[in-house]
């Protein structure tokens, strides 16, 4: 992967934003639930950091895919996961479909505001009983004249209770189940939609995640993305750029975890030394590095494929499952030689380790992501 001034450019934005935007406030927003979405995305927005990989048309900036994953990587320095993650939830869930499949007076209806920061995107994807298995939602748009009437709920949904709209797959008719399934925006200020409280997480607390309830949700036809019956395709390619963005947020996230540990036992004495002394922690602390980097090559691979119009599935699901790997690993071995200063709360390290559980979860369960490699490696019934 070769990086212009361009790319070095964007990285240097974006890191500086976390420093001045995110990281001075993230303990009052985890302590509050929530942070302020509408103001924090606005600020990133007017930076023109919301629609790096988006048309110009549409206020996006134009550019190639490795740009953006660029900017995540830079946004993965942030010292908890709840901003990256509503940050990709904007950027590469809930507009990539819309960005490239829906009509020109959709986009600029929606896609336009949300590159700008004047809008908060949702993806409603995921249902009580379907998470990781998206042909098994249940929720349903039924047509009635010129609109679609929807019920059904959603589940763990980011960015939910400050969404503006969401962009909901549902089954549009009783076809087969991929392809029964269409994408259509929905304003929560429509009658009959509604959120629970926000959910009480065991990490990724300042970031608003909330159930759905649509009952009787009434939207135009006009605002499907693409073709009926198309949205279950449409979702799997929004996926690869949701693992793609997650991967990249783990880079420096795990990076940080190494770092502070390294800074912490370099400080620290136990039997009259440091305990970065003992070989046994700075060899395992080594081999953290190493397998960060690795990532690191794996996520910039991937990234090369699918800029150059190649079908990133298989190298997404290897980067996925690696960076999931690793945010499970990493932050609990680096725990652990903090000691007793590793089980408080407000310990960078616990914080990464209950934020980053999530990636082995979201966009796709470690287990999905190995069953796609098993189909590709011809184990598996397609």
């Amino acid at each position: 992967m070769q990086f212009t001034d361009q790319h070095n450019e964007i990285r240097r934005t974006v890191r500086q934003f976390v420093e001045k935007e995110v990281n001075p406030y993230v303990n009052e927003w985890e302590e509050a639930g929530i942070f302020p979405a509408h103001e924090l995305f606005k600020k990133a927005g007017d930076l023109g950091l919301l629609g790096i990989h988006k048309p110009e048309e549409y206020g996006g900036l134009g550019l190639d895919y490795s740009y953006a994953m660029v900017a995540h990587e830079e946004w993965g320095s942030a010292s908890h996961g709840s901003v990256p993650m509503a940050v990709s939830v904007q950027t590469d869930m809930a507009t990539p479909a819309l960005a490239r499949f829906g009509s020109d007076a959709l986009r600029q209806q929606f896609l336009t505001p949300a590159i700008a920061g004047d809008m908060v995107a949702a993806i409603g994807v995921s249902e009580p009983h379907a998470g990781s298995d998206v042909s098994a939602i249940k929720t349903t748009a039924k047509k009635r004249g010129d609109d679609y009437v929807i019920n059904g709920t959603k589940m763990w949904i980011t960015n939910s209770t400050q969404a503006d709209y969401i962009c909901l797959l549902a089954n549009t008719s009783d076809d087969q189940k991929h392809r029964n399934k269409s994408l259509i925006v929905v304003p929560t200020d429509t009658l009959g939609f509604s959120t629970s409280k926000r959910l009480n997480k065991l990490g990724m607390r300042a970031s608003d995640t909330a159930q759905l309830f649509f009952d009787d949700v009434v939207v135009p036809q006009r605002y499907l993305i693409g073709e009926e019956g198309k949205g279950f395709t449409y979702q799997m390619m929004q996926f690869q750029e949701e693992r793609l963005a997650a991967t990249a947020i783990c880079i420096k996230g795990l990076e940080n975890c190494i770092r502070d540990t390294v800074e912490y036992t370099s400080q620290r004495q136990a039997f009259g030394k440091p305990l970065l002394d003992n070989q046994i922690i700075n060899m395992k602390l080594a081999d953290m590095q190493m397998e960060v980097e690795a990532l690191r090559a794996l996520t910039y691979r991937t990234c090369e494929l699918y800029i150059n119009g190649e079908d990133p599935t298989l190298l997404a699901s290897y980067s996925k499952l690696k960076a999931g790997k690793l945010s499970n690993s990493i932050p609990t071995e680096c725990l652990q030689f903090w000691g007793g200063m590793g089980y408080m709360w407000d310990n960078p390290v616990g914080r990464a380790m209950r934020d980053m559980r999530l990636t082995s979860i979201g966009g796709g369960a470690d287990e999905v992501m190995l069953g796609i490699i098993g189909k590709r490696m011809g184990m598996m019934a397609k």
